[in-house]
């Protein structure tokens, strides 16, 4: 690890890492705050059950309102390294976009085009996990390849030809795993 990876915030577990982000919220602007949020919220990809969000190694994000919708918390883990996830978000455009009218509510927060200034903006507002813990390893991509080869597998152990093809031995390992 190299002295700029030690510099960047947030705890890494294998290749993902943990970012949170809090803010002090307008006064008198939790109410236009939480609108905003359930716009992002309704926005393709970020809806309940789309997995498209514009940035491919996000695992999950999150904002939470909390001291009487004082303080809002941007909590989530990337896979890779912190410059390339802020890269990605940086040039997203819709998303970007999208967390400016969220961002908007917060102090400090100066607003577009000045990404020198987003940027410090989320440094200032960044605290890394005490802990950070996940069930399960692999990257996005690696997730989601697992999920279309478990879905063609699943194809192939519908085909009435299949029996007999599963019958190689070599094939046992994955019929195993298959069958728990």
């Amino acid at each position: 690890m190299d002295n700029t990876e030690k510099s960047r915030p947030g705890v890494a577990v294998g290749p993902t890492n943990e970012f949170s982000l809090f803010f002090r919220v307008k006064p008198g602007e939790s109410a236009s705050l939480r609108e905003a949020l359930s716009a992002l919220q309704d926005t393709p990809g970020y809806r309940p059950g789309d997995y498209g969000m514009a940035i491919a190694t996000i695992h999950e994000a999150r904002f939470v309102l909390f001291d009487d919708d004082r303080q809002l918390a941007f909590i989530t883990s990337f896979d890779g390294p912190w410059d390339a996830y802020m890269e990605d978000f940086f040039t997203s455009g819709p998303t970007l976009e999208l967390f400016d009218v969220i961002f908007r509510h917060s102090e400090g927060y100066t607003g577009l085009p000045d990404m020198a200034a987003l940027r410090a903006f989320i440094l200032g507002a960044q605290q890394s996990a005490a802990a950070y813990a996940r069930n399960y390893g692999g990257t996005v991509k690696e997730i989601r390849r697992a999920q279309r080869v478990y879905a063609a597998f699943e194809k192939v152990l519908d085909h009435p030809d299949a029996a007999e093809a599963l019958q190689h031995p070599a094939l046992r390992p994955l019929l195993d795993e298959a069958a728990d």
